[in-house]
């Protein structure tokens, strides 16, 4: 299966889970998941949610910021993994001056 995301539009959200400021996205998804490439905007969060079904993988590329998952904070920089495990809840907030870059994996089970 072949993922072309220069096709897919890329969406703006502000607010996302209740967080601050912007979030840029593209989206694929199916029943397995989703598969997320995202940049928060310096400032800005995706505020605390749970993942109730599901693991959620962040890969980060660029920038630096600070994940909170079940009370736990974690440091965030290019290279680094943050994994939030189903039936947890988490945060990400950009601490940066550039944009933080990811990409997102979300199984379902």
């Amino acid at each position: 299966m072949l993922i072309d995301f220069n096709q897919i539009k890329e969406i703006q959200v502000t607010g996302m889970n209740g967080g601050d400021g912007e979030v840029c996205a593209k989206m694929f998804m199916d029943k397995r998941g989703k598969i997320i490439p995202s940049r928060i905007a310096p400032g800005a969060s995706i505020g605390m949610h749970t993942h109730a079904t599901s693991d959620d993988i962040n890969y980060i590329l660029s920038g630096e910021g600070r994940a909170v998952c079940d009370g736990q904070e974690e440091l965030l920089q290019a290279g680094v993994c943050h994994i939030c495990p189903k039936g947890s809840s988490h945060s990400i907030s950009n601490t940066g001056s550039d944009y933080l870059v990811m990409l997102t994996v979300v199984v379902e089970r």
